[in-house]
Parts: structure tokens; C-alpha cells; sequence
């Protein structure tokens, strides 16, 4: 048994990024130690690459614009520090890796992906109350 197969036993089932996308918008809840003090802090931004799906050394890079400036942030998948990772929008991409929207602008990035409508199901009582 070799090393990586071992650390990816011991890990268990501790991937919150489980089920993200490339091209998906997420929250990613990191807590930081400043000192004695611990915070929060949030980084949000869309998923540009996944790389080593989920095995021990995983990593998903997400950026995001701040002031006009392109600011990416790669997080390993099983990083005790995360804290939560909320997914804020859903889009269909036809790349795994996005690394050509580096080069772009918002308007242009806005026009290549495609939001997923989210459907409402409507359940047998709204059925029958609009009937």
C-alpha cells in the first residue's frame, strides 16, 4: 500500500466541495487565524478548474473581479479550515477548465455562459388549487 492511497483512507469523507462544477459560482467559508483571534472570511467567485478529482491532493481554483482586478484563490479539497461551501449560481460550461475567461471581460464572460433555469415543480395540492 503506498502513501496517497493510505492519507486518502484516513480523510473519510471530509470533502465539502463534493459535487461542484466548473463554472458553478460558490461561497467558500474559510476560517482564518489573525493573531488569537479566529474569523470567518468568504471568498466567492466562480470555479475555473478542479484538478486530481478527490483524491488526497485535489484542488479547486475559484476567481473572482475585485476593484477591476481578477483575484484567484486555490483551495486543497479536504482543507480542515474550510468551513462551508455554498453553491450561489449554477452554469453550463463546455470546458473543463476555464482558464481562457482570464482574459476577458465581465460582459463577455456574461454572454459565453449560460445560466440553468431552475425548474419549480409544482406538488399535487398547488395542482389542485389552481385547477
Amino acid at each position: 500500500m503506498n502513501f496517497a492511497t493510505t492519507f486518502q483512507s484516513t480523510l473519510g469523507n471530509k470533502n465539502k466541495f463534493e459535487g461542484i462544477k466548473t463554472g458553478w459560482t460558490i461561497r467558500v467559508n474559510q476560517r482564518i487565524k489573525e493573531g488569537e483571534k479566529t474569523r470567518v472570511q468568504a471568498f466567492e467567485g466562480m470555479v475555473i478548474s478542479q484538478k486530481h478529482g478527490t483524491e488526497a491532493g485535489g484542488t479547486i481554483t475559484v476567481r473572482k473581479i475585485f476593484d477591476g482586478i481578477g483575484v484567484e484563490k486555490t483551495f486543497p479539497i479536504y482543507l480542515p479550515s474550510i468551513e462551508s461551501v455554498k453553491i450561489v449560481k449554477k452554469t453550463r460550461v463546455r470546458r473543463a477548465k476555464l482558464y481562457y475567461l482570464r482574459d476577458k471581460t465581465s460582459k463577455e464572460i456574461r454572454k459565453k455562459l449560460r445560466t440553468e433555469q431552475t425548474q419549480t415543480v409544482k406538488t399535487s395540492v398547488e395542482k389542485e388549487a389552481s385547477q
